[in-house]
């Protein structure tokens, strides 16, 4: 039985100065910053929505949006909403609920919706054997309304490319490019890990797309869970996902 094998990096800070640190990728990173108090200011009056998230972290857990109102700011945690009159009483709740943590501050994109609801995008890309990364699956994480990240874990549910795209008014040829370019770009991704890190032989990439359906990366995960794609009733992605995955060790 093979050992399960691929790079795993936690700190999303350091996966998004890789990001930056690409010609062309870094046009599809959305503006991030460490938190503190002068990084929160210069934000939040920049955007509107700003995405306060710890740095080391996965399936939407603990993170918060933060809007900003006409008069005052806004925070949204699971369901619930608080306001807040001024960035002083804000940043000090932040800074209690970071507990002493790393957390980072997010321009938040505008998430496109399909048939009303928001969603994101998962690319999961693989490197086989000789070394070659491969786009192997491309699938959907349609938002429950109401809350704030659209993991399955947080009441998602997985949908497929075309059906959602088609929910988000893309016609046929609109789609098959943003298939396309969404490919390229985890290839990219994977090839730019690869000149910090040795060792990584999967990724997962969440990228929304905003009202202008331009594609931004929100973050890479060296350790993308793939079990939500089991219950769906077609297992072709599922199945194919883990004949690479067995190059290298996974099994589930």
């Amino acid at each position: 039985m093979m050992r399960y094998k691929s790079t795993s990096i936690n700190s999303k800070w350091t996966k998004t100065k890789w990001l930056l640190k690409h010609s062309e990728l870094s046009d599809n990173v959305p503006h991030t910053l460490q938190f503190n108090k002068s990084n929160l200011n210069t934000m939040l009056s920049k955007y509107e929505t700003v995405f306060f998230k710890p740095t080391v972290g996965s399936g939407g857990a603990r993170i918060i949006r933060i809007r900003k109102l006409s008069s005052g700011y806004q925070t949204h945690y699971n369901t619930t909403k608080v306001n807040y009159s001024t960035l002083n009483s804000l940043y000090n709740k932040l800074n209690r609920f970071s507990n002493q943590r790393a957390f980072l501050l997010q321009k938040g994109i505008q998430l496109a919706r399909t048939n009303g609801k928001p969603f994101d995008i998962r690319v999961m890309v693989q490197k086989t054997n000789s070394g070659e990364w491969k786009s192997t699956a491309i699938f959907m994480k349609i938002g429950k309304p109401g809350k704030v990240a659209t993991n399955y874990n947080q009441g998602g549910k997985i949908g497929f490319l075309q059906p959602t795209l088609s929910g988000a008014g893309f016609d046929t040829t609109s789609t098959e490019q943003m298939e396309q370019q969404l490919q390229q770009m985890g290839v990219a991704v994977g090839g730019q890990f690869d000149r910090y890190l040795k060792g990584f032989r999967e990724l997962g990439l969440d990228v929304a797309l905003d009202a202008n359906k331009k594609p931004w990366i929100l973050e890479v995960n060296t350790r993308p869970q793939i079990y939500p794609l089991k219950h769906m009733r077609d297992r072709t992605m599922y199945k194919k996902i883990l004949s690479y995955a067995k190059q290298y060790g996974r099994t589930k």
